[in-house]
């Protein structure tokens, strides 16, 4: 099997009901009965979030945040200001998983409005925990992962500077919370929704599906324009989040149906989940043959990979994510059975097909 002879898997055509516009900052976009969306800003290279407001009747409920930054804040409040009254407050905050980008103006908001806190316990517990590391030094398991994957010491350097920066992105966390869990169903909106967990990206991320409006709120599950990162990290190092991930994509091809309207984090919100479902799944099995084919002309180390499985070379800003990416395609080929790694006396490791 020669991997760099695999084709990509073409992409499909999606149809965008909003075309390209997207919500200015401060304002919304109807998308269906009851469901506002909003946008905010982020300070890297995905520009905006897309969250979710929605009249939940006797409230209002919002889905996601944005991270907690001055302009982020102003706009909810001049959004909610317009719409939160004594008799119709800001209920709760449904929160799709842990990245900051979604979580990191929940605290914020529901200590201002006193909203309860709706999230997956992985999600919740793991934030907590990351928020924890705020002011330590980076930890001599997280240094040698990294050298295992033959970063250099200004790399090395880097990260230990970087170490414990989550909490920056985080708005301190309500100390309880409402639990969502896979299967569970609720009222929104005067809707029943039901919630559907997925793995890979993050712990256990709750995507949020109404069958009476045939809407899902896939957080960062699913995207239509990019695919969402899949990283292992030094926490877990043998971790396979990449068969979680597949696997989570083939459980939404079996729960929804193929013409639902996708309300993402990130893009414009879309239908052809299907098509978009089976694109991404095919598009790791291709990066995993390229990654085959790539180690028939003999070892590497994880940053040796990093142009076969991203087709470019890595930008500095951009190299976490992709040693963590990277690991996750070499630890699914060893738990598959085709690779093996060891490390050498130089502390790295290099991977080898069986």
């Amino acid at each position: 099997m020669d991997g760099f002879q695999t084709p990509k898997p073409k992409r499909p055509k999606l149809d965008y009901p909003h075309g390209d516009t997207i919500p200015g900052l401060g304002e919304t976009i109807a998308v269906a009965p009851g469901i506002e969306w909003v946008s905010m800003p982020l300070p890297f290279s995905l520009k905006f979030i897309n969250l979710w407001l929605i009249d939940d009747g006797d409230g209002w409920t919002i889905v996601d945040t944005g991270m907690p930054l001055k302009e982020t804040r102003d706009a909810w409040n001049r959004l909610l200001d317009a719409r939160v009254t004594p008799n119709k407050p800001l209920k709760r905050v449904l929160v799709t998983h842990m990245h900051p980008d979604h979580v990191g103006c929940a605290g914020w908001l529901c200590y201002k409005y006193g909203a309860e806190l709706w999230m997956s316990r992985l999600e919740y517990i793991t934030c907590r925990m990351l928020v924890s590391d705020t002011g330590r030094e980076a930890p001599r398991t997280g240094i040698d992962f990294y050298r295992r994957a033959g970063w250099d010491d200004a790399q090395i350097d880097n990260y230990k500077e970087r170490f414990g920066g989550f909490g920056r992105g985080v708005s301190q966390m309500p100390d309880a919370f409402e639990r969502l869990s896979d299967g569970d169903t609720f009222r929104m909106g005067g809707q029943n929704w039901e919630v559907i967990t997925g793995n890979g990206h993050s712990p256990e991320h709750s995507c949020l599906y109404c069958p009476d409006l045939n809407v899902l709120i896939s957080g960062d599950q699913l995207l239509p324009r990019i695919s969402s990162n899949v990283s292992v990290h030094p926490t877990e190092p043998n971790a396979n989040p990449l068969l979680d991930w597949m696997a989570s994509c083939e459980r939404l091809l079996e729960r929804l149906p193929p013409d639902v309207l996708v309300l993402p984090a990130h893009n414009e919100p879309f239908r052809g989940a299907h098509e978009r479902l089976r694109h991404l799944i095919d598009g790791h099995e291709t990066a995993l043959s390229r990654l085959h084919g790539r180690l028939q002309k003999g070892p590497l180390m994880v940053t040796d990979t990093f142009t076969t499985l991203f087709g470019r070379a890595i930008k500095p800003d951009e190299v976490g994510m992709a040693t963590g990416e990277a690991i996750a395609h070499l630890n699914c080929m060893i738990h598959r059975g085709d690779v093996t790694s060891a490390v050498g006396e130089d502390g790295i490791a290099r991977y080898r097909l069986v």
